[in-house]
């Protein structure tokens, strides 16, 4: 059987410099208030912030992905790949519904602030399930970038 891969970039025009996004998308707390009220991603206690140092190639934690806040629908062990501190990360993950999670995110410099993109590539445990899943989670990063672009003000491109 091959697997199969699904996948897709947003991106956002920000009314803010790079520096802003970042402190505020590199907290565990930033993370939530761009998922509320959808989801709520738990983290363990002290790490809020991803640590410029962080390791990579090893998982960090076991989060899990709530819906609403309350109900556990995934989980995520996030592993970093590479974290550039105020320019961005590639995660690589295994989730509960996909064998392989990708989400590289970066934020560059813009004339009116910053741009901010998120490239997500996954692999779903059920090869039927890509669809839908692909549905569900271009919706929820619309809403992401919908949350950040009303926090900073800008504009989707």
């Amino acid at each position: 059987m091959s697997r199969e891969e699904w996948g897709f970039v947003i991106r956002s025009s920000l009314d803010a410099r790079p520096e802003r996004v970042w402190d505020r998308i590199s907290t565990m707390r930033g993370v939530n208030d761009e998922l509320w009220p959808l989801l709520r991603m738990t983290h363990p206690a002290g790490l809020d912030r991803l640590p410029d140092d962080a390791p990579t190639g090893v998982r960090l934690f076991r989060s899990w992905v709530l819906l609403f806040g309350i109900l556990p629908i995934d989980y995520d062990d996030l592993t970093l790949a590479r974290i550039e501190p105020g320019r961005g990360f590639l995660e690589t993950s295994r989730l509960l519904t996909s064998r392989r999670w990708e989400h590289e995110r970066t934020v560059d410099p813009a004339p009116e602030g910053s741009v901010l993109s998120d490239r997500i590539l996954f692999e779903p445990r059920l090869r039927a399930a890509g669809p839908a899943l692909l549905r569900i989670i271009r919706t929820l990063f619309a809403h992401r970038h919908r949350r950040l672009r009303k926090t900073f003000g800008g504009r989707p491109l």
